[in-house]
């Protein structure tokens, strides 16, 4: 696996929440990255406000990202399209949610890789501190700017091993 053509190509799931409440959602994700913060393996992870998933986000202290082998692609466009207020869109990508190994947010039974992370750091992106100035125009016309979450690795586990 190669990690930088994973995310942009095949895409995550993000799931935010608690597996054994019964309370969680998740939705598909491209822009993320991996690599060391305040001397921990971190994930960095970005939600709109207006989404769903962002709530749980919020409120809950840890989240997983789950990668899926290409067959899946038709379920992470619709759990991407859809949002989890207006029904349960997991069930109708049906993909099947599981326990984590270490945190309560869950992840999926059918995931070939799975990152396992508690938040550290969340912060509206500021449109202010845009040094490149055509980025948000060009995609924030609606001015809804990015949460950045940051994330402590806990756990990666699945079928493959990701190499540079």
């Amino acid at each position: 696996m190669r990690p930088v053509s994973d995310i942009r190509d095949r895409w995550f799931l993000l799931t935010a929440g608690n597996f054994a409440e019964g309370r969680y959602n998740t939705m598909t994700v491209s822009w993320l990255f991996v690599g060391v913060m305040w001397a921990k393996p971190a994930v960095n992870v970005f939600s709109r406000p207006q989404r769903y998933t962002r709530e749980f986000l919020d409120a809950y202290p840890d989240f997983t990202l789950s990668l899926f082998p290409e067959k899946y692609r038709p379920a992470l466009q619709l759990l991407g399209t859809k949002s989890g207020r207006d029904g349960n869109k997991i069930a109708e990508a049906g993909l099947t949610p599981v326990a984590s190994t270490v945190v309560a947010a869950p992840s999926f039974a059918e995931a070939e890789l799975v990152i396992e992370a508690k938040k550290l750091f969340a912060q509206q992106l500021d449109p202010a501190s845009f040094v490149d100035t055509s980025i948000a125009p060009s995609l924030y016309p609606g001015r809804d700017f990015h949460i950045h979450y940051i994330g402590e690795m806990l756990a990666i586990r699945g079928t493959g091993v990701w190499s540079s």
